[in-house]
């Protein structure tokens, strides 16, 4: 066997293995795409229905709220606006904290896409 010979089939030894390497990157990222898009929309549904449960809950607890609110000051629509300026207070604590609320959103979702 010559050195060339021999060069020739280690060269070829290194480029079935870059071939092999290159594969197996690619495979190992559609995975891993695959894994993000599943986790992400997995948390977008499980949060749609939730979210929609809570949202259904809270509408009828203000209702029946206002209702209790009214009766007590002998005025229905005196409990309804109370009740609504209770929410219009949750909607400015809030969108004064939206900063914090983000903050933690991205470090929850950075555990779970960089882990």
């Amino acid at each position: 066997m010559t050195v060339f010979e021999s060069l020739n089939n280690t060269t070829d030894k290194a480029t079935d293995t870059a071939e092999k390497y290159v594969k197996t990157s690619q495979q190992y990222f559609k995975l891993k795409v695959f894994q993000q898009l599943t986790i992400s929309l997995s948390l977008m549904i499980k949060l749609s229905i939730i979210g929609g449960l809570i949202t259904l809950a809270l509408i009828f607890m203000a209702v029946a709220g206002a209702i209790e609110i009214g009766k007590a000051l002998d005025s229905l629509a005196l409990g309804y606006a109370i009740v609504g300026l209770v929410f219009i207070a949750f909607a400015v604590v809030v969108y004064y904290t939206r900063k914090i609320i983000d903050q933690k959103i991205i470090k929850v979702l950075s555990n779970k896409f960089f882990d």
